[in-house]
This record gives structure tokens, sequence and C-alpha cells, in this order.
């Protein structure tokens, strides 16, 4: 399972062709990006926002979506997910323009002082400022090493590392699915597959044994799905895909008794975990030590002029790799960048008693008590 998708409110974009001008791009949607952008739109500042990964939450989604979470202020216990959703619907009135399952691949100085950024969707922003609240990190989903599964022509379409709570169930149905992986995402794979509204016509979790780690609620689901004959489990390697007429349909399975299993297949989901990569980041020109962004803890300004970092990929004495820690972080950043942008200072305002900050909000103003 993923975190949900953008509000419905957060404008949707895939590829540009012409730059867009903004005042700030966030590069980086997990909590900290999110609340990057929460804390800009206080300020007056709308954001692009950019991740590698087809949907908000990052790290928090990935990794902990089912975990909990129990030092997050105000909030006695949340998974990974509700703090994503929480985060989705704090920003949605400020609008965020979202630009999902994009890496950025260049940011470059431009001779005005803004910055011109470029995914590898084709989207290019030209920024007055950035922030990169990346965490670790691009996150990039483990591939499945087989030789006949390398075809581009199957990925997205027949081969899927990633899932969209959007489209997916639709593209799903009445296929024959095999889920690979052994761990708790393959398993909350699995049921979301088996509790979408029009199910696959069959779902296969596909491991290299009958062994999976995975929270025990998701396990006992699990098993009710076996013993009701709406799920199957093949246990194997993967050691080749067969093809019909271009289009993917078969995997071969190698037992661990040596013997072969030809297991038809319509969509592959493979869920193997996601990487951290620092990518292209490391070609900025920004300071780096030991593979984090250098910051000024004033300001979080990189070593670049409209360059700000915020999170887990920053560096600097006492730094500690806690959200909290991250949403200092962005307050302290958004009123820099704010003040950059003005040319002068910032005046400190509450939500509580600015009706400025309550307009940008949405929220109607307090009525004053009696």
């Amino acid at each position: 399972m993923t975190a949900p998708a953008p509000a419905a409110d957060t404008a949707i974009d895939t590829a540009i062709d012409t730059a867009i001008d903004t005042d700030v791009v966030v590069i980086g949607a997990g909590p900290v990006g999110l609340f990057q952008v929460f804390q800009l739109g206080l300020q007056g500042l709308r954001a692009h926002l950019i991740d590698a990964l087809p949907h908000p939450g990052g790290q928090c989604a990935e990794l902990y979506g089912d975990k909990p979470l129990y030092d997050i202020p105000g909030l006695v216990f949340c998974t990974g997910h509700e703090l994503v959703q929480r985060l989705q619907q704090q920003i949605a009135p400020f609008a965020p323009h979202w630009h999902g399952g994009q890496q950025v691949e260049q940011l470059t100085a431009q001779p005005d002082g803004r910055w011109l950024v470029a995914t590898s969707a084709g989207t290019r922003l030209h920024a007055r400022t950035v922030c990169i609240a990346a965490g670790v990190g691009a996150f990039v989903p483990r591939t499945l090493k087989v030789a006949d599964l390398d075809r581009a022509a199957w990925l997205g379409t027949q081969l899927l590392y990633h899932w969209d709570e959007a489209s997916a169930p639709a593209q799903l149905a009445g296929q024959q699915v095999v889920v690979h992986g052994g761990d708790a995402p393959a398993v909350a794979q699995v049921l979301a597959c088996a509790g979408a509204a029009q199910p696959p016509a069959s779902i296969t979790l596909q491991h290299r044994r009958d062994v999976f780690d995975a929270p025990p609620e998701q396990l006992a689901q699990l098993q009710a799905l076996r013993s009701a004959g709406r799920v199957q489990v093949a246990i194997g390697q993967i050691s080749a895909a067969d093809s019909v007429a271009g289009r993917l349909s078969a995997l071969q399975l190698l037992a661990p008794d040596g013997s072969t299993q030809r297991l038809p297949v319509d969509v592959l989901l493979v869920r193997l975990g996601l990487l951290p990569r620092l990518g292209p980041l490391a070609d900025w020109g920004l300071a780096l030590e030991r593979k984090q962004l250098v910051v000024d803890t004033a300001t979080f300004a990189t070593s670049a002029a409209g360059i700000y970092a915020v999170g887990d990929i920053v560096s600097y004495p006492g730094k500690r790799r806690l959200i909290v820690c991250g949403f200092h972080e962005a307050t302290l950043a958004a009123f820099a960048i704010a003040e950059r942008l003005a040319g002068h200072s910032v005046a400190l305002e509450y939500t509580t008693s600015s009706v400025r900050l309550q307009q940008r909000l949405g929220v109607a103003a307090p009525v004053p008590l009696a």
C-alpha cells in the first residue's frame, strides 16, 4: 500500500515543453517537503513540488506507511500514511503544483539569478529559489534482475514498480496479476489488489520461499485470502520470462527442489523495496559533507545563492534525523526565502491572530470572545 494521491485541489502536471516561472521549487515530497510547502504558503508563496515517486510521502510512506509514529507533536500516535494525509490536508489551501514520478536531473544557475530546474519527464521550471528536501536521496525501486524482463515496452504497462491508487485498480481488473516480493510492501500490495472494487482475475504472491515478513494483521488477512482460494502463492526464483506477440505472458520459476514451473501473468507488480540514491544532486556544485548538504542553520541556505535545503539531506553540528527537526528547519527556511524574495525582513505573524494568514489558509476569522 502506498500513500494516497495528492489532494483534489492540488494541480497535476506530468511534462511541460516550456519553462514555467515560479518563486519556489521544492524538491522532495516527504513530510518535511510537504511542511515546507505549508510554511511557504503562510509566507504567501506557492510552490512547485517535485518527487521521484509518483505520490507524496517519501520514505515515511514507503517504509513506515503502516507503522506507528509516536514522536509527532500533538499526536499521540499515527501511521506514516496518516501523517502524510494530514500534511496534504494542511497544504491543500496553497494548491502546490505537483510533479510526481520525476527526478530532478538539472539545476543550473541562470544569468538573471534564477535557477533552471529540469526533470526526467521534461518538466522545466525557472525558479527564483529552490528548496531541497530530498531526504536521504531520491527513492527508486529495487529492480528485478532478470534479463528477459528488461524490455522497455513492458515497463509501466505489464511490469509495474509503482502502484497508482487512482488508475492501477482499473488497469488490473480481470488480469492475471503476480506480485513479486516477500516483505510488507508485497503483502500489502496483494491485500490492495484483493480489496479492489474490480479485482484481478487471479492474484499470485510470488517469493523464493513460503515465509513473509509483514505485520501480524496483514499476515492474518493474507492467510484468510489463501484459505478462501482468492490468493495463490508461487514459490521459487524467477529465471526467465515468456512472451507472445511481444507481450509478457508467463514467468519461468525455478523451485527449491530444482523443478521448473510456468506461471501465467498479464501484469507483474514488483515489490522489492526502495533504494535511496543521491543521484544528480552530487553534480550540482553544492557543498557536501558525507553526501549531505552543508547549510547555514540560521537560514538553511546552501553554498549557492537561492538554494536552500532541509530535512535528512542536510548536515550541521547537532543535526538529528527526526521529522520534528525537519519541521523546524522548514520554518526557518521559509522565512529566509520570503525575505530573500521580498528584499527586506519579514514580520512574524501568528495564525491565531493574523487575518492575513487566516485568509491565506482559507479559514474564517475567529469570532472575538465576549
